[in-house]
This record gives structure tokens, C-alpha cells and sequence, in this order.
């Protein structure tokens, strides 16, 4: 078990091709960081991150809204047939043919005399 471990212990320690050795070797980052993290850099880091997080939130915002959108958009679409449905209905029930159905029960009828302008002139 202990042999296996020391396989495992050389393969990481060997220097490869990989990205973290290719920019410590390019940046020469052991020089930079001898004496500890260069305070110089520093409002630079601090203001990278403040971007990045700014970034991120505006994406989760954004992403937030266009799922707030759709949702109001298919909304709206159900609102519109809503009302389509019940105009088409009013007009239907509001018909003079139907009124006339509906009050024959209670003992209406329509007229059978057309209606008669009243002319009235001021003396």
C-alpha cells in the first residue's frame, strides 16, 4: 500500500506540459512571491474580483428576468385567449335573438310594431 503511494507522490511531482507549470514558468511566479504576495498588486486583484463578481451577479440578474419575461409572456398569451373567448361569448349571449330566448319565460315578447319617432318642437 505504501509502494502505491510513492507511485502516486512521483507521477504529481514530476514536471509536465500542464497549465499551472507553463504559467510558473512563463510569469516566473517563484521570483514574484519569494517575499510574500507584492502589496503593489493588490488594488489591482481587488478590483479584477469586484469585476468578476459584478459580472456574475449581472448575469444571474439578467438570466432571472428573461425567466420572469417568458413566464409573463405565456401569461399574457392565456389572458389574451381568456378573452377572446369570453368577448366571443357576450357577443353570442348579448344577440337580440338570444336575449328574446331568455326572457320568453317571464312572460316577454318582442314587439311586432316598429318603433315611433316623437318629434318635439319648442313652442
Amino acid at each position: 500500500m505504501n509502494h502505491e503511494g510513492n507511485n502516486i507522490n512521483k507521477k504529481n511531482t514530476g514536471k509536465g506540459g500542464g497549465l499551472f507549470s507553463w504559467l510558473e514558468t512563463s510569469f516566473k511566479l517563484d521570483k514574484m512571491f519569494q517575499e510574500g504576495v507584492p502589496i503593489k498588486y493588490l488594488p489591482r486583484i481587488l478590483y479584477i474580483v469586484l469585476l468578476i463578481i459584478f459580472y456574475i451577479g449581472n448575469n444571474h440578474y439578467a438570466e432571472r428576468m428573461i425567466r420572469e419575461i417568458n413566464k409573463l409572456r405565456s401569461e399574457v398569451e392565456e389572458l389574451r385567449a381568456d378573452y377572446t373567448t369570453l368577448k366571443a361569448d357576450y357577443m353570442y349571449v348579448s344577440k337580440q335573438s338570444e336575449i328574446a330566448k331568455k326572457v320568453k319565460p317571464l312572460g316577454l315578447e318582442e314587439s311586432k310594431i316598429p318603433p315611433i319617432k316623437i318629434n318635439y318642437a319648442k313652442p
